[in-house]
């Protein structure tokens, strides 16, 4: 799986927090053009790995401005992608992060990028939704864009948030929590015309609040 996401995908600077290069499909890589028939005829899930989402990015350059919020702890970033927001707490001095992916695909990529930046991380595989909290904070990038996804993790995620501060960073996806906490940033993200429908996404970092 590593060589498929080395194959792939090419080491790309994230928008804003370019010191960190990630495995991204570009123009010149072939993840790029996959259709979604494409896809399916070889058995594969969308390469959401493959691309730096606006919360994300909005989140890893939140916790480089704002390193206190992780530093010494135990981060978890929860459906990390492509493991951004995870190197960015790294960076910023967390204890311990965690990054947790379904994709095994996702998983590998996660490797490869730490690797690239010669950070540490715990890669976890598999549904996470359901531990026990044994974390300090947790991030979401980007979360909410399938409802089935959205009603399956936010129970969790809001009962987490009762113990520990979760913090989600939505660009405005159709199935946000209609419940916000706190919010700590809006940060306006550059995005590509291919994946989003404008050139830029608002995206808002806020507190989920607790179940």
């Amino acid at each position: 799986m590593a060589a498929f996401v080395v194959a792939n995908t090419h080491l790309t600077p994230a928008a804003l927090v370019p010191e960190i290069r990630l495995h991204l499909a570009t123009e010149l890589t072939p993840l790029w053009h996959a259709s979604e028939a494409f896809l399916q005829a070889n058995n594969m899930a969308p390469p959401f790995w493959a691309f730096s989402w606006p919360g994300s990015e909005a989140l890893a350059r939140y916790v480089t401005d704002h390193p206190e919020l992780v530093r010494g702890k135990r981060v978890l970033d929860f459906a990390a992608g492509c493991g951004l927001a995870a190197l960015a707490c790294a960076r910023a001095g967390a204890a311990h992060v965690e990054a947790a992916e379904i994709d095994p695909l996702a998983a590998a990529a996660i490797k490869l990028n730490a690797e690239a930046n010669g950070l540490s991380i715990e890669v976890f595989l598999g549904d996470i939704v359901g531990a026990d909290c044994r974390w300090d904070v947790i991030l979401c990038g980007d979360v909410c864009y399938e409802a089935p996804m959205t009603r399956h993790i936010l129970p969790w995620l809001a009962a987490c948030a009762g113990r520990i501060p979760v913090i989600i960073a939505d660009p405005g996806r159709k199935y946000q929590p209609a419940q916000r906490g706190e919010i700590l940033a809006e940060i306006t993200v550059p995005t590509s015309l291919e994946l989003e429908d404008s050139r830029a996404r608002q995206v808002v970092l806020f507190h989920l609040p607790a179940s």
